[in-house]
């Protein structure tokens, strides 16, 4: 019987954001809070202290100039003047209006419209966007901050210089009470279906997720973190968050083509990110196996940890060595959301000895609802609730699946200006997802698909294209695929989108056309059918070597793609 229990360690529990900051700085005031890479082979590190400073003396600056109470958008990748930026908001100055990198110039415009930002804090690499909103005056922009040097606009470095004089005499953002229920954080969902949503969050909703997960998880002082989801997303900012209530260290991705090289960098000891990026990581330590000859080997050794599991004796580490080596020798951890991990991948890792933990939730609910623990994984299932959550399944039909419905205090305050959205998900005090489960015996949840995902067959049948998209991404050549329902004779026909690895086809395959590509492929979908019931056998494919629209999570947006294939057979 697995140990249920999640409120595994101890933990401080904080109302607000600013106590979670402070009370680092207290605990791990010389602790590096940030390594920052200043160019190739030179880096600069940032004690607790430090960091603690530079958010006083640009909240302080902020207020000063007349943003005291406003609303405060940033835009710009993983760096340390965002997250610098983000706390000096919220932690006395305003509301903070976190904006996706990836938007375009019309997108970023409509955002800041709908948020009614009076500042963005911005990266450099924006400037002629940030110039056309300034020349344009369609917003109501009165303040342009840029994260880099730049002769046009302030620059955080000249604000945090100024505001470390001025808060000798001026206490204004160090006192500033925090009204924890207020709506302080006003982001927008990375919704793959329909247009995003602004939802509102309050310090309590952040702070009590921190505080689930340090219950929850092993995070330690003397972890290394690589930030590697984009922190304008609730997981990406909660996560660098939890980290750094825990006196961990944390470092900048240089890039995913450099993954691996940054993890060796900086000697990272634990991450969270997206299955896209964990299964790719998997799939090299594979390749590598095979390149140097060393399959054998390798299986032989998992076999013999295994056996030696049974008697409590532990060697993964030692066996696998080398393979932990060219992970830069201290990975012990991954925390995998946003999508379901395949489960091979869950297994995989665990043989080499790494813990692999696997977490659901939402922007609207900051964001963790559930996940496993060093005390409680299940391969397949997203884990447990999270201390102070409660979920079930609602309506469910006769093999248990349904609604995800969630309480607790990490639910949002609801959507900006939309109260008809907010009553359609909050329900008698609980927050219906969207998401598609059932929770087994043992009360882990099991996601099974997203409810607008489900293809209905005219014969009533419901299928999952998530799992049948699993089947499929294990094939070695699949970088991404997508199952979906395409209309004939009145009915659905289930058809798969696959983006195959040309690499891998090159090298296996060479000299094939796309049709003799698209036939292989075919070949081992047919196995895959032969192992499903007959109603859910992939029908239609189509192939390419075309990355396929996501989201800055990583997540394929199901339904710009079949637009655009629907547009593709007319």
């Amino acid at each position: 019987m697995i140990d249920k229990r999640m409120d595994i360690f101890e933990a401080t529990e904080f109302e607000n954001l600013k106590g979670v900051i402070k009370n680092s700085v207290e605990k791990y005031p010389n602790n590096n809070a940030f390594i920052i890479k200043e160019e190739e082979g030179k880096y600069k590190n940032i004690t607790y202290k430090e960091f603690d400073e530079d958010i006083d003396a640009l909240g302080t600056k902020l207020i000063s100039i007349g943003l005291k109470g406003k609303r405060i958008a940033i835009i710009g990748k993983n760096r340390y003047e965002w997250i610098l930026s983000y706390l000096a908001i919220v932690n006395g100055t305003g509301v903070v209006v976190p904006l996706d990198k990836g938007l375009t110039e019309q997108e970023i415009e409509s955002s800041i419209i709908k948020s009614k930002a009076d500042c963005i804090i911005f990266e450099e690499s924006y400037i002629d966007t940030i110039n056309k909103l300034k020349n344009e005056g369609k917003t109501q922009l009165t303040q342009f901050i840029c994260m880099d040097e730049n002769k046009q606009y302030l620059s955080i470095n000249k604000l945090i210089d100024e505001g470390k004089e001025l808060v000798k005499n001026n206490r204004e953002f160090i006192d500033a009470k925090i009204d924890s229920d207020a709506m302080s954080i006003l982001l927008f969902t990375s919704g793959t279906t329909s247009a995003a949503k602004a939802v509102m969050l309050s310090h309590r909703n952040i702070a009590s997720n921190i505080y689930a997960m340090n219950k929850a998880e092993d995070i330690r002082s003397t972890d290394t973190n690589i930030a590697f989801l984009p922190f304008h997303h609730t997981f990406g900012c909660t996560g660098i968050l939890m980290f750094l209530s825990k006196g961990a260290t944390n470092v900048f991705c240089d890039g995913l083509r450099h993954v691996q090289k940054n993890l060796v960098e900086y000697h990272v000891s634990t991450f969270v990110c997206v299955p896209l990026l964990i299964e790719s990581i998997y799939k090299k330590i594979w390749q590598e196996i095979e390149k140097t000859g060393q399959t054998k080997k390798v299986k032989f050794g998992i076999k013999l940890s295994k056996f030696l599991l049974k008697f409590g004796i532990d060697i993964r580490r030692k066996i696998f060595k080398e393979i932990y080596d060219k992970l830069g020798g201290k990975i012990r951890s991954v925390i995998s959301g946003a999508s379901s991990l395949d489960p091979k991948v869950v297994d995989g890792l665990k043989d080499f000895g790494m813990s692999v933990i696997q977490g659901y939730g939402l922007t609207e609910t900051s964001p963790v609802l559930a996940a496993e623990s060093i005390r409680a994984c299940k391969t397949g299932s997203t884990g447990l609730p999270m201390p102070g959550v409660e979920i079930k399944i609602d309506n469910p039909n006769e093999q248990g699946i349904g609604e995800i419905v969630a309480k607790g205090p990490n639910v949002m305050l609801g959507y900006y200006e939309n109260e008809e959205e907010t009553k359609k998900v909050i329900k008698d005090g609980w927050f219906h997802t969207g998401d598609l489960a059932y929770i087994d015996n043992e009360g882990f949840i099991f996601i099974t698909g997203r409810e607008k995902n489900v293809i209905v067959l005219k014969n009533g049948k419901n299928i999952y294209p998530e799992e049948i998209e699993t089947l499929i991404g294990n094939l070695p050549y699949v970088s991404e695929c997508m199952v979906y329902g395409k209309e004939k004779n009145n009915d659905l026909l289930v058809s798969v989108k696959i983006v195959y690895d040309k690499e891998y086809i090159n090298k296996n395959y060479p000299n094939k056309s796309e049709e003799e590509i698209k036939q292989i492929i075919w070949k081992d979908i047919k196995e895959i059918n032969k192992t499903m019931p007959t109603y859910k056998h992939v029908k239609n494919l189509i192939i390419t070597d075309e990355e396929m629209i996501k989201t800055t999570t990583a997540k394929i947006k199901r339904f710009e793609e079949i637009k655009k294939i629907e547009k593709e057979d007319k």
